[in-house]
């Protein structure tokens, strides 16, 4: 496999503006970003990704993502499977309010003190999943989180615009089709010296599709489009 960027978790809140519990789904995200989990989560802008931006959804489709929804209408969770994998996991804050047995969140701009619980509440339950999802079950905080949680101000919650994951735009089937980590698949594989005979192109091929949706309809013009593009991308570093 290609050496892709350090592993993180994505994390997708919804955008609701209508709903208090909306309001709850974004605090509660920035806390985990910027307190809790500062060194092992990102944020993912949904209304960029549902606008089609193309590395929010190459993020998703390689790193696990958890969705964080105001209510059960699910805009985050839905979006994210639609458009990308099937989150890692997945919160509703009125399904937590429930379970808890707390009052209703009110106040969009300004939450009320059961609003403020729900933040704290979604909050720890967020950063259970993310070291869930990471494999750090029981985690403790290390020094740089500790002080991340006392002194908030001193972590800013990072983007998956940052993640380093190039998107290759390759005209298939007379169609523009985004392909997610071609350039490090190709440098992997380069690096290693083989010819491209049957073999290396089968293995090639079958390493893009881990990362990239491809339709069986298609699949032989994708194949011979990555194949064509891995060629270009081997005369490009030759002549470097």
């Amino acid at each position: 496999m290609p050496d892709l960027p350090e592993r993180k978790v994505g994390i997708v809140a919804c955008s609701g503006e209508e709903l208090a519990e909306g309001t709850v789904t974004r605090l509660a995200a920035l806390k985990v970003l910027n307190q809790l989990r500062p060194h092992d989560t990102v944020t993912i802008c949904l209304p960029l990704f549902l606008a089609g931006g193309a590395v929010e959804r190459a993020f998703a489709r390689i790193h696990a993502t958890i969705t964080v929804d105001g209510c059960d209408l699910r805009c985050a969770a839905r979006a994210t499977e639609m458009y990308s994998n099937k989150p890692a996991a997945s919160l509703v804050v009125n399904e937590l309010v429930a379970e808890r047995g707390l009052d209703k969140p009110e106040g969009r701009r300004r939450l009320n003190l059961a609003g403020q619980q729900a933040v704290e509440l979604t909050a720890e339950r967020l950063a259970a999943l993310v070291d869930q999802v990471l494999g750090k079950a029981g985690h403790t905080p290390s020094a740089d989180e500790n002080d991340a949680a006392t002194h908030p101000k001193t972590t800013e919650a990072t983007c998956s615009c940052g993640s380093g994951i190039p998107v290759t735009k390759l005209d298939i089937g007379g169609k523009t089709v985004e392909m997610v980590a071609l350039p490090l698949i190709f440098q992997k594989f380069r690096d290693t010296g083989r010819r491209l005979d049957e073999a290396v192109a089968r293995e090639l091929f079958e390493t893009v599709k881990v990362y990239n949706p491809v339709p069986e309809e298609v699949e032989e013009s994708y194949r011979q489009a990555i194949l064509n593009e891995y060629a270009a991308y081997c005369r490009k570093e030759e002549r470097a």
